[in-house]
């Protein structure tokens, strides 16, 4: 399966790669699924930067096989790309036909910003909530949970909260001994009530 890490300019750090820790420990942890092949993708390819300075070598979006697990992280560039309509278009296409979409922080804005989540739950980071509200207002939008679940998409809180997330997800696909197995293989003290947001309004 792969897992598709779509990064931008000014993406934050933690928001791709504690999540991406989290699924890329998938076959480690002996989980009933296929070998899981982690793409680092953007729009056009080649090298993306964090907002941390991170330099991360990608994938053009069309050479990507959309299939498989979707992740939007969150970040400053977000505050661009929201009216930037072929990146737009772009995720739309990818997470329309990705089985599973899960993003962290203000990637669920970008991610409302296609309508995919039209009368969806969804959450984000709290500290620009209102922002994001104010992107679509036909979103569900939860002010109070560490992370969200609706379908086949999974929405977090800001930043560290993708880890929460990710376990989750494990935890939906392959059962919370799994999940627990996990965080404990990165010495990580797990937030496993979605609704437990010690950060929400």
């Amino acid at each position: 399966m792969n897992v598709n890490i779509l990064l931008f300019s000014d993406f934050e750090t933690l928001d791709a790669f504690g999540t991406v820790e989290v699924l890329g420990r998938m076959e480690k942890c002996r989980l009933r699924m296929e070998k899981c092949r982690l793409r680092f993708v953007s729009a056009n390819g080649g090298i993306i930067k964090s907002s941390q300075g991170v330099p991360i070598v990608t994938e053009a979006l069309e050479n990507v096989d959309y299939s498989g697990i979707l992740l939007v992280p969150g970040g400053q560039g977000t505050r661009h790309l929201i009216n930037d309509n072929k990146f737009i278009e772009k995720l739309y296409d990818i997470a329309f036909q990705s089985q599973y979409c899960l993003t962290v922080c203000t990637g669920s804005a970008l991610l409302a910003k296609t309508n995919l989540l039209n009368g969806l739950k969804a959450t984000s980071n709290k500290r620009a909530f209102d922002w994001v509200q104010s992107v679509n207002s036909e979103v569900k939008w939860i002010s109070h949970a560490r992370w969200v679940v609706d379908g086949k998409f999974y929405t977090s809180s800001g930043v560290s909260a993708g880890i929460d997330m990710a376990l989750g997800f494990i935890s939906d696909r392959f059962g919370i001994e799994k999940a627990t197995e996990l965080a404990q293989s990165i010495e990580y003290i797990w937030n496993s009530k979605k609704e437990n947001d010690l950060f929400g309004k």
